[in-house]
């Protein structure tokens, strides 16, 4: 938990970092921001969905005669998790569009 957290300290300090260093050749480079925001998206969508069968799994573990309905939880909430990813993904894919 202490490494996760020590991650996400330097994630934030890299993007409050990012944008007044190449805020010059953000112009040059419409592509970075989209590279860089897909790439968020995709590991926020694995840590998500990660989550998400860790804590069924452990719930199934726990009282296995609820199986059937803590696995149809986890499949909306899965597909929620997914479905917030991929919007991400497409808006990422888009912003070059927009401000190119």
């Amino acid at each position: 938990m202490r490494i996760l957290g020590m991650m996400l300290l330097a994630m934030v300090g890299l993007l409050a970092a990012a944008e007044p260093a190449w805020a010059q050749t953000a112009g040059n480079y419409p592509g970075l921001g989209a590279g860089i925001g897909m790439g968020l998206a995709i590991v926020g969508i694995g840590i998500g969905i990660g989550l998400v069968g860790y804590s069924a799994l452990s719930g199934i573990a726990r009282q296995p005669e609820q199986a059937g309905a803590i696995q149809g939880a986890m499949f909306i909430l899965a597909g929620l998790v997914e479905g917030a990813g991929i919007i991400a993904l497409v808006l990422c894919l888009l912003l070059p569009l927009i401000t190119g």
